[in-house]
C-alpha cells in the first residue's frame, strides 16, 4: 500500500493533535475533542483516514495513560474511535453539508450543526454501548450494573460530543478542508 506523504503527514498531524487535546483535557471525564477531530479527518480526507487517525490516537493515549492499560479495552476504544473516522468519511460521501462559508450565525449553520451534532451524539452512544460491553466482559459483572454505574460518564461523553460536533463541527470541517487545499494547490503549483 502506497500512502502519499500529503496523506500520511496529515495522520501524523491529526493524531498528535487528538493526543495532545487528550492529556490537555484529561482532568475532566469523557470530554474529549478527540472524536470530533477523528470524525472531521475522516470527513476531509476519507474513512480510511479518519479510521488510522483514531485507532493511532488510541495506541499511545489508551498505552500511555495515568488510567492504566488493559488490552481489550484498548481495543474496543482504537475500534470504537475508528467509527468516528468511517462515518465521517461516509458523512461526506453521501453529501452532509457543513454550512456555508459565511461567519454569520443563521439557518443554514444551525441546520448543518444540528445534524453534525446528532451524528455525533449517536456515534458516542455506540462507542459507550461497545466500550461498556467490552468492560462488562473484562472485568465481570452484569452488564446492566456497569451501563447504570457508567450513566453519568456516558450522559457526560454524549452531551459534550453533541455540543463539540453542533458548535465546531462545521467550521472545523472547512478550516482543514482549506487548510489541505492549500497544500494541494502548492504542491501541484511546483511541478
Amino acid at each position: 500500500m502506497n500512502i502519499p506523504t500529503r496523506k500520511l503527514s496529515f495522520i501524523a498531524i491529526m493524531t498528535s493533535l487528538c493526543i495532545s487535546t487528550n492529556y490537555l483535557l484529561i482532568g475532566i471525564p469523557n470530554v474529549k475533542i478527540m472524536d470530533l477531530l477523528v470524525f472531521v479527518s475522516g470527513y476531509t480526507m476519507g474513512s480510511l483516514i479518519g479510521a488510522a487517525v483514531g485507532v493511532l490516537t488510541w495506541l499511545v493515549y489508551g498505552t500511555i495513560n495515568p488510567y492504566g492499560f488493559n488490552l481489550p479495552t484498548l481495543i474496543a476504544t482504537s475500534t470504537g474511535e475508528s467509527i468516528y473516522g468511517i462515518v465521517g468519511g461516509i458523512s461526506m460521501k453521501l453529501g452532509l453539508r457543513v454550512g456555508s462559508n459565511s461567519p454569520r450565525i443563521g439557518g443554514e449553520f444551525l441546520t448543518s450543526g444540528l445534524k453534525l451534532g446528532i451524528l455525533g451524539f449517536l456515534l458516542t452512544f455506540t462507542y459507550d454501548l461497545l466500550t461498556n460491553v467490552v468492560t462488562a466482559l473484562v472485568f465481570g459483572g452484569s452488564l446492566i450494573l456497569w451501563i447504570i454505574q457508567g450513566i453519568p460518564f456516558t450522559v457526560t461523553h454524549e452531551v459534550s460530543n453533541f455540543l463539540f460536533f453542533f458548535i465546531s463541527g462545521g467550521p472545523l470541517i472547512r478550516i482543514v478542508r482549506g487548510l489541505t487545499s492549500i497544500e494541494s494547490e502548492e504542491v501541484k503549483s511546483h511541478q
